[in-house]
């Protein structure tokens, strides 16, 4: 094959794209090294696609195969369903290889092929293709230079290829999550791949850890500290390990979010008598702005996906609802009637709709609202489920729940039908986040 042909069916994924995940990775790193996560999966979507993922030509001596981990990926998401690729013979890594009328009496819409091969220079030379069964056609082709420090992150984005190529949206498999963990006394503050893999700690403290929250472009993160014996909000860059008070103003300063541009946090203060909305410089520089105007209180601030307004939790009406106002001042319109408490709301990045928690019957869950019919979802089962938080393709939800008085991790699927449950080996896990996407 000439070399002009290969890079006409696998466009050329040089390792820039992957570089900015793996200093991150590595700046984390500075953090003593914890367990993954285990990861519990319950429920499929309506339709799951049938893939067969063929193990990738020579990645038997690879420190972290590929194709393990894809087919995890794709089989968490529960719209895929992993078609046994055991049997066939020869093993096909290439398209000329392929039986296609074995595949499709196997009941696959779609096969994996690949390869990994050392480069001179140390390096993993990638090559994976998709190939429609019923076509007999190249969905996609790809290649990947990766060091060994960057299989497994290969691996995630080559799942997030197939997830899209197949669904039509954007995979994240290969995004981050952040969450705290108590031990004892000590709280941690964790940054993990998004399946609880590789799970380092970014800071530890006597005094809690709360509300952390994703920058824009995925490299710092902002979260309220009790070190100081009060709540102060912190930005810390995981690239260089440094971090900032931003918002350490008289009474407490809480419940950060970022503007979609990364310019600005809304945060909630108490400078000035009750708990009202702010928006401050994110390098803590110049004089707060005010934006509700109340007398009651109003908290938890999250910003739309074009920056033009915020949905924020209050209790002007009586009890706790949320409410939505433009960040350049003017009124605010009630969201949730629902229930008598409604709390945390959280945009999808897609814009059509919030997530929040609702109380009902004296169980705190999950619930989804959609923006234009205002049709409201109730998405988890849980006694205590708290601080929800979308993906980045808007498909999933992440949220800390309880289980037999222990802190866990959970996630529902955006229509209810796929549930994830994430168990540490120890302590209590809380207040989760799931970074943006960060490699594109």
């Amino acid at each position: 094959m000439s070399q002009n042909k290969a890079n006409m069916q696998f466009p050329m994924v040089s390792t820039i794209s992957l570089l900015r995940i793996l200093v991150l990775g590595l700046l984390l790193a500075a953090g003593a090294a914890r367990a993954a996560l285990t990861i519990e999966i319950t429920g499929a979507g309506a339709s799951q696609i049938p893939v067969a993922i063929v193990p990738f030509r020579a990645e038997e001596g690879l420190a972290q195969r590929i194709t393990p981990v894809v087919e995890a990926d794709l089989a968490r998401s529960g719209l895929f369903r992993t078609v046994d690729p055991g049997g066939i013979s020869p093993v096909p890594h290439d398209p000329e290889q392929l039986n296609y009328e074995q595949w499709r009496s196997r009941g696959a819409d779609a096969v994996v092929i690949g390869s990994v091969a050392k480069t001179a220079d140390g390096r993993y030379d990638i090559r994976f293709r998709v190939m429609d069964v019923a076509k007999r056609t190249q969905i996609a082709g790809f290649v990947y230079f990766a060091s060994e420090n960057q299989l497994r992150l290969t691996a995630h984005k080559i799942a997030d290829v197939i997830y899209e190529k197949l669904t039509g949206e954007p995979g994240v498999f290969a995004t981050r999550i952040t969450y705290v963990v108590k031990r004892g006394t000590r709280f941690e503050l964790h940054v993990a791949d998004a399946d609880g893999y590789g799970a380092q700690s970014v800071l530890s403290s006597n005094e809690p850890i709360i509300s952390p929250a994703w920058s824009p472009d995925g490299t710092r993160l902002a979260y309220v500290s009790f070190e100081q014996k009060k709540p102060v909000v912190y930005v810390q860059s995981l690239l260089s390990g440094s971090r900032q008070a931003v918002a350490a103003f008289r009474g407490s300063n809480s419940a950060p979010a970022w503007s979609p541009d990364g310019r600005q946090l809304a945060v909630t203060l108490t400078r000035d008598g009750n708990s009202q909305i702010y928006l401050i410089n994110a390098d803590g520089s110049g004089v707060p702005r005010r934006l509700t105007q109340s007398a009651a209180i109003d908290t938890e601030a999250n910003f739309s996906p074009d920056g033009q307004s915020i949905l924020f939790t209050s209790d002007r009406g009586g009890g706790p609802q949320i409410y939505r106002m433009p960040v350049s001042g003017g009124p605010a319109q009630r969201m949730t009637f629902d229930g008598t408490y409604n709390v945390s709301p959280r945009h999808s990045a897609d814009g059509k709709s919030f997530t929040f928690i609702q109380r009902s019957g004296g169980r705190f869950n999950v619930a989804v609202q959609d923006f234009a019919s205002r049709q409201v979802q109730v998405l988890s089962d849980g006694g205590v489920d708290e601080s929800p938080s979308f993906a980045p393709n808007s498909r999933m939800i992440l949220y800390a729940s309880r289980v037999r008085g222990r802190g866990i991790l959970a996630a529902v699927s955006s229509d209810g039908r796929v549930k994830q449950r994430f168990t540490a080996d120890a302590g209590d896990v809380r207040e989760p986040a799931w970074s943006p996407v960060v490699n594109k």
